[in-house]
């Protein structure tokens, strides 16, 4: 199975920049050995499991929760059975029809 998790999470209540915030995140799921992508808009992770999927989400709130009264949270899944490393092959799909994309 695969579990393409597309999220966003930040504390509310830090002002216009939270990359300080948003960089301990991203060092965890870094940390968690699934093949993820960071994006402006949020983060992509690939897990085997939905419960992997969701760790990691509870994990990036954990990191989040002792430095912020309010946490925004934005979460997309899209959950294949008999698919792995769809991360990487969903961007060959549409190269191997219309060239480089940057990514």
């Amino acid at each position: 199975m695969s579990v393409l998790l597309e999220f966003a999470m930040f504390p509310t209540d830090k002002g216009d920049s939270v990359s300080e915030y948003v960089s301990q995140i991203i060092d965890g799921i870094r940390n968690s050995g699934f093949p993820y992508k960071l994006t402006a808009m949020g983060t992509i992770v690939e897990t085997d499991t939905m419960q992997e999927a969701l760790s990691i989400v509870q994990q990036s709130h954990d990191i989040l929760e002792p430095h912020s009264t309010r946490i925004y949270t934005s979460i997309k899944m899209d959950i294949q059975k008999n698919k792995n490393n769809r991360l990487e092959s969903k961007i060959k799909s549409i190269e191997d029809k219309i060239g480089e994309v940057n990514t």
